[in-house]
């Protein structure tokens, strides 16, 4: 039995009767919130990381997560919230989005990037693209103006051109440990493999105070990359999903494994599924009247699943994509202001904060 179920059994009608309103005034005065980011989930260890550079990477984790907080706190969309925080991981080299893409095998740029609204569902998502400062950015004006959900390689920069969007040389992409990359992998010195084994594609979901959901996804893709390859950073129900209805997730690692699970949409499923059951073993726990009817009834306005429920979702589909051989990790934010991760490598670059809580960034499996 779950906690909650636990505490609902041991409710009186008197105290049932006093719950929905208490509840419902928390739920109309729009003050939760949440938000979780993500940096990329592989090999990360501390004794591969100097004392420098794990400072480096919590700041601007804090600094990403700073931004989208104060958007929410005052009171602005979840949309508005993941897409000023994407851009600040997209502009920071520490990162495999924007500024610090990997190379292809040709060494050209090829990013991807998507978005999508979960009271709506409306959804835009850009692949191979070049020249757009911030992907996540293109991702959003494919949303919001135009009649797709998805445009790939140069006619989704000529779209980029059209909207007005930031536009950039190739060189602004590159970092001297990217170049440095590229050619070992070329070189034959290290393999695909052993380079990106720390994946560095970076999102965020959030819920704001009116309740409605968002979840935006931005990567440089796979170093060495070949034949106009996509991962799963751009495709809706892979490496992102909203719905107001059960969460918003973001993923990073082995993009075709995530593709090959759906893991977005997947774990978006589970938990909007097993919302309606939960509720009815929920009321079983109610007791009833001498004529056997329920001494009150419980709404789904005041119900939410338990923490621990949400996490052993999560946990079970990441679970999934390893059986299958895939790495990774996920960030997920639900209707009931949750946030949260669940990853299967050794470290994962995350943070999270909601309005009850203070923030917290972390990088190793073990952090606290």
């Amino acid at each position: 039995m779950t906690r909650y179920l636990q505490i609902l059994l041991g409710l009186t009608l008197a105290t049932c009767a006093a719950l929905s309103p208490a509840l419902a005034e928390d739920s109309d005065s729009g003050e939760n919130w949440s938000i979780a980011i993500h940096g990329g989930a592989g090999t990360i260890k501390r004794e591969n990381i100097t004392p420098e550079k794990d400072a480096e990477i919590r700041a601007a984790l804090n600094a990403a997560l700073m931004t989208g907080s104060n958007i929410l706190r005052d009171g602005g969309s979840a949309m508005d919230a993941i897409t000023a925080t994407i851009i600040i991981l997209e502009d920071d080299p520490n990162f495999n989005a924007g500024k610090g893409a990997v190379f292809t095998w040709d060494k050209t740029n090829a990013l991807d990037s998507s978005i999508m609204d979960g009271s709506d569902l409306s959804a835009g998502a850009a692949a191979g693209i070049n020249g757009t400062k911030n992907p996540i950015l293109l991702a959003r004006a494919v949303k919001d103006n135009s009649p797709h959900v998805m445009l790939s390689g140069e006619g989704a920069n000529q779209f980029s051109r059209e909207q007005g969007l930031e536009q950039v040389t190739a060189d602004y992409y590159a970092t001297p440990r990217r170049i440095k990359q590229i050619e070992a992998v070329l070189a034959k010195e290290i393999s695909v493999a052993d380079v990106d084994y720390k994946f560095g594609t970076v999102g965020a979901v959030a819920m704001d105070r009116n309740g409605n959901m968002a979840a935006g996804t931005s990567t440089g893709g796979m170093t060495g990359k070949r034949w106009g390859r996509v991962g799963d950073s751009p495709i809706i129900g892979a490496g992102t999903y909203a719905d107001n209805r059960s969460c918003a997730i973001s993923a990073t690692g082995s993009g075709e494994y995530f593709i090959r699970l759906g893991v977005a949409h997947e774990i978006c499923t589970r938990i909007r599924m097993r919302w309606p059951i939960a509720i009815d073993e929920a009321q079983l726990t109610v007791p009833k009247d001498a004529d056997g009817n329920y001494t009150y009834m419980i709404h789904a306005s005041e119900f939410m699943l338990p923490d621990e429920e949400i996490q052993q979702i999560a946990n079970d589909v990441i679970a999934e994509l390893g059986e299958l051989g895939g790495d990774g990790g996920i960030i997920y934010a639900t209707p009931w202001g949750q946030a949260g991760y669940s990853f299967n490598t050794a470290g994962m670059y995350r943070g999270r904060a909601t309005s009850d809580s203070e923030q917290s960034v972390e990088i190793y499996g073990d952090d606290e």
